[in-house]
């Protein structure tokens, strides 16, 4: 996963890093939960709402199209309602409830986390890189596990207390005992989904968070407050890439007075994150020459980040 303030690099990196692995001989998912369709932008492809795209061998990327998800959810809801009352139709007042809750704001979000879980726990593939939304959507959706974990958990023991109500019920009347409670069934199933989903994105063997970081004050400060707020819901941090650093060399060089006090402000910073996150720092990445996109630039990236881009 990689993470941090928006527009400092994460797709960029997200994607490079897929690309290096893919290369290596690794089948690689890159997914993005972000509306804005970045991963569409850097591989030049349409790739929005498509599934898993494949852009070159070993290589997949995926956008969530949160909105069609929501509409998977109202008819998955629709059927179910259907299948445990027997109904043949879902009364008016009920679906005018499920339409108007595709309206609330967590609707998106916990649209968006189920497909996450999805993609998660469906396996397939060695590697997914999680390009994750700015630093604020990123630590709701990583608290939504334990949210809906404790919430189901609640909800499951009234409703198993209520089974028992009913057995109990049934026994005293000498009646049939009740047929299997399709909701608590239905419940359980949800909270081992979530429960495989947030065992994957916690452990330290198989999942890796990187905060990208630019040498700037506030960026600094920032990621500094993100990362304890991260830590407690125990996502593995495994370290920090500083991206857009300007080279150094370039001092010696004629160059205009407004690049060369950029430089000397950004060596400033670099001293300060080298202080503050001291041998947590993994890489430090040049300033491009121009945007990152399209497969020659992203090798171009990999080959900053990883060295030789991944050819063997």
């Amino acid at each position: 996963m990689f993470g941090g303030k928006g527009g400092l690099g994460k797709t960029t990196f997200s994607a490079a890093t897929a690309y290096y692995l893919a290369k290596k001989g690794h089948k690689v998912l890159v997914f993005s939960v972000d509306p804005q369709a970045s991963l569409s932008d850097i591989f030049k492809r349409d790739i929005f709402g498509k599934g898993a795209v494949e852009i070159m061998p070993n290589l997949y990327a995926q956008e969530i199209d949160a909105d069609r998800r929501i509409k998977e959810y109202q008819d998955e809801i629709r059927k179910k309602i259907l299948d445990m009352y027997g109904l043949a139709k879902v009364p008016e007042e009920i679906d005018g409830y499920i339409q108007a809750a595709a309206a609330e704001p967590a609707m998106e979000e916990s649209a968006i986390f189920d497909e996450v879980v999805d993609i998660v726990v469906k396996g397939g593939y060695d590697y997914y890189i999680y390009d994750l939304v700015p630093l604020g959507h990123a630590l709701y959706y990583l608290s939504m596990a334990s949210v809906y974990d404790a919430w189901i958990d609640k909800i499951t023991h009234l409703r198993g207390d209520m089974a028992e109500y009913d057995k109990v019920v049934a026994i005293v009347k000498r009646e049939k005992e009740t047929e299997e409670d399709k909701i608590l069934t239905e419940l359980l199933w949800i909270k081992d989904r979530i429960n495989k989903s947030s065992s994957i994105l916690t452990d330290k063997q198989k999942t890796a968070f990187f905060f990208v970081i630019v040498p700037e004050e506030m960026i600094i400060k920032d990621t500094q407050k993100a990362a304890g707020l991260f830590a407690k819901f125990d996502v593995p941090l495994s370290g920090y890439i500083i991206n857009r650093v300007l080279p150094p060399e370039l001092k010696n060089q004629d160059i205009p007075e407004y690049l060369r006090h950029r430089i000397t402000m950004q060596e400033k910073y670099l001293k300060l994150i080298d202080e503050t996150f001291k041998n947590e720092i993994l890489a430090s990445v040049p300033e491009m020459e121009r945007d990152v996109t399209g497969l020659e630039m992203i090798e171009k990236m990999a080959q900053a980040m990883f060295g030789n881009g991944g050819k063997p």
